[in-house]
């Protein structure tokens, strides 16, 4: 565990250069909290659905889980644009895995209860990023929203 937490933390060169697994994570991570930070509020049901998302997603405990959201949030900081992470994502992911990203933004999305225009407006970018279809990127909204509703 020491070892995946380390490769997590190293550079993103360093990452990509030696566990792609890991840089895809980070990426799909760093996506779903520029979701739920782009409204300027950050909840615990926000960051609890990131880290649900993380775990089912990628199959990892969830203590990495909550790793990789906070080394996320370092690498949005520093990141000017989604260039880094969605081009890593067209690397390295399928299309049914694009779209459980898709998926997952939107999860985060609604887990505070209210859908932000600028929420909706980066999943549209982030989908038009990674070539996910509009068809697949209402199906993952509807989906997200049914699962979401009580």
């Amino acid at each position: 565990m020491i070892s995946q937490l380390k490769a997590l933390f190293s550079s993103p060169e360093e990452n990509s250069a030696h566990d792609p697994e890991q840089q895809k994570r980070l990426a799909c991570a760093a996506l779903m909290v520029e979701v739920a930070t782009i409204d300027r509020h950050f909840d615990e049901r926000e960051m609890a659905t990131l880290q649900a998302q993380l775990h089912e997603q990628f199959d990892i405990p969830e203590a990495l889980s909550r790793e990789l959201c906070e080394e996320a949030k370092k690498q949005r900081d520093s990141a000017t644009s989604l260039y880094p992470f969605t081009h890593w994502i067209n690397e390295s992911c399928s299309p049914e895995e694009k779209y459980r990203i898709i998926l997952g933004m939107w999860a985060v999305a609604y887990a505070d209860g209210d859908l932000d225009k600028y929420e909706e407006y980066l999943i549209r970018r982030a989908a038009d990023l990674i070539y996910v279809s509009h068809s697949d990127f209402i199906r993952a909204k509807l989906e997200a929203r049914e699962k979401r509703a009580p």
